[in-house]
């Protein structure tokens, strides 16, 4: 599982070092691709295993005939992108992915359990301050599910 937060920075080239912790999960469960897409202002990068299982699994059985879902599916599938982790442990980012979550310099990556997600430092300051905002909201919502 990844766990953690990571601060890092992205290359002139558009490469990030994944993690050490990260490379460790990688290396004992999965192989070194990864499929990277964008997803609510940054990246979202699964296990190329953990894609199939989560992603492709569960949205076989999406109706296509609901509007919401067939226009997520155009934005999600259409920026999934299969990436390999070089033998340095970097990852390359394609531009339009960068451009996206609006990557530049300083990057976050967050362990999200079975897939990471990848932020741009401003954006991941703007997300954590509104869950430390929403706290008693979300600490409702977990109660509700037994947490």
């Amino acid at each position: 599982m990844f766990r953690g937060r990571y601060e890092h920075t992205i290359d002139s080239k558009g490469r990030i070092s994944i993690p050490s912790k990260f490379r460790e999960i990688l290396n004992k469960k999965y192989d070194d691709r990864l499929v990277i897409t964008n997803f609510d202002r940054c990246l979202v990068a699964f296990p190329y295993e953990e894609w199939f299982n989560l992603v492709e699994q569960k949205v076989s059985s999406f109706s296509l005939v609901r509007k919401e879902t067939s226009a997520f599916l155009r934005f999600f599938y259409s920026s999934a992108i299969d990436c390999l982790i070089d033998k340095h442990g970097r990852l390359l980012i394609p531009q339009t992915l960068r451009d996206y979550a609006m990557l530049q310099k300083d990057i976050i990556l967050v362990g999200e359990g079975r897939f990471v997600e990848i932020f741009a430092k401003e954006r991941w300051q703007e997300v954590a301050q509104q869950a430390e905002e929403g706290f008693d909201q979300i600490r409702d919502t977990l109660a509700n599910l037994g947490i």
